[in-house]
């Protein structure tokens, strides 16, 4: 019960990394090629700062549907696992102890509320020597890992 506890706490912790690649394209192809990939990801601009070459994106990240049914559904056998021990070792409360069934999908609501938040993507953009440009991106992992496929780097 302790370890589904701090999973479904889990669920919605922000894991915020960074991020530096190297591309060797020019900084304003580049630049207008992660403008178009974040407004094709529903980020929309939310501010640039050009003496420090910073450009920040603002996205909603909707809640998982998938996720949110299968905490409710761990969270059930969970609590059906903690409902045997209680039957077993207090057989007078067992017709009682079936209610904390109801608080399985509590799980999935905890998930929902928590897990749908804005997130900020922060990318600074700088031209090293050469045709070379470094970015570096302050983000969500998975944002990060998908950014990364995409612009095969």
């Amino acid at each position: 019960m302790v370890g589904l506890f701090f999973f479904i706490r889990a669920s919605v912790k922000k894991r915020i990394e960074e991020l530096t690649l190297v591309s060797k394209l020019s900084p304003e192809i580049l630049s207008n090629q992660l403008q178009n990939y974040f407004q094709s990801r529903a980020y929309r601009l939310k501010g640039v700062n050009h003496e420090n070459s910073q450009v920040v994106f603002e996205g909603f990240v909707r809640p998982s549907w998938f996720l949110a049914i299968l905490l409710t559904i761990l969270a059930t056998i969970g609590l059906l696992s903690l409902i045997l021990v209680i039957y077993f070792l207090y057989p007078a409360l067992a017709p009682f102890s079936l209610g904390l069934l109801l608080l399985a999908p509590g799980a999935g609501l905890f998930y929902w509320t928590k897990a749908g938040r804005l997130e900020e993507v922060v990318l600074n953009i700088k031209p090293l020597s050469g045709d070379a440009t470094q970015i570096e991106v302050i983000a969500h992992r998975d944002e990060l890992i998908t950014l990364q496929k995409s612009l095969n780097i």
